[in-house]
């Protein structure tokens, strides 16, 4: 059972083909993935026919199936310097990571234009004056969030590698610019760590912070998902056969 959102569950059946995966809701979708409908992808990549293709794992099965690599957060820096450096490399789906990942290794990537919606929702403004209200703690933020974000950064990594980093200064303040939801996780792992949630653009009732999409996954639907056994991820095995190799390709070169 997977609950998360789409492309999680359907990475799971892609690499466990004979057994059933469960999601709570096959609505539960993710707006990063969204951002690289499958067929404007496929223009992109076959009018660069020389370029390699690295695509965050945060994609539709689809999408996959036109990659030559797959990445994650974590080991997207260590991909990209896998392709020998006079090798074009398109970069897909979240042009937020691609350009750290740019800065990180010096390589000029061609970036498809995606996004997620949360991490591109934090107010730079209200960061800065909140830290003025907690000087002295550290900002922490994903690869996702936009570049203006992650210059203020005193850390910047995946979601465990956020954790990892709370763990190893556990008497810390924290203001953290990723889903809020991770919070509730790091402080499981940290109790004593103080967790203050970066601020939003939008002045409103909803928290812009939190992923609508994994919010969908309830304690009711998980019940009915377990109870029933449904619904299931179904992948074609047209499809699923040419979306495992880019992801037995990462984890070769993460090795």
């Amino acid at each position: 059972v997977f609950a998360g959102v789409h492309f999680m569950a359907e990475t799971a059946k892609i690499l466990n083909p004979n057994k059933k995966v469960l999601l709570p809701d096959l609505m539960a979708g993710c707006s990063l993935a969204d951002s690289c409908p499958p067929d404007a992808f496929r223009k992109l990549v076959e009018a660069h026919p020389k370029h390699v293709v690295i695509t965050y794992v945060n994609c539709s099965a689809e999408v996959k199936t036109l990659s030559d690599i797959i990445c994650t957060s974590s080991n997207a820096e260590k991909i990209v310097n896998s392709v020998p450096r006079d090798v074009p490399i398109i970069f897909a789906p979240d042009k937020n990571l691609g350009k750290y990942i740019q800065k990180k290794t010096g390589r000029e990537m061609l970036l498809w234009d995606g996004a997620c919606i949360v991490h591109e929702a934090f107010s730079i403004d209200k960061l800065l004056n909140l830290y003025k209200e907690h000087p002295g703690s550290k900002i922490i933020a994903h690869p996702e969030s936009e570049s203006h974000i992650l210059e203020t950064a005193n850390y910047i990594g995946s979601t465990a590698g956020m954790i990892d980093y709370v763990k190893k200064h556990p008497s810390e303040k924290f203001i953290v610019a990723t889903e809020a939801g991770i919070l509730h996780k790091m402080q499981q792992e940290v109790p004593q760590a103080v967790l203050i949630p970066a601020p939003a653009e939008e002045d409103n009732t909803c928290a812009c912070s939190e992923c609508a999409f994994m919010k969908m996954n309830t304690l009711q639907k998980l019940y009915n998902c377990l109870l029933n056994e449904n619904p299931h991820i179904e992948v074609s095995e047209e499809i699923r056969k040419k979306a495992i190799l880019p992801i037995e390709r990462m984890l070769e070169l993460s090795k």
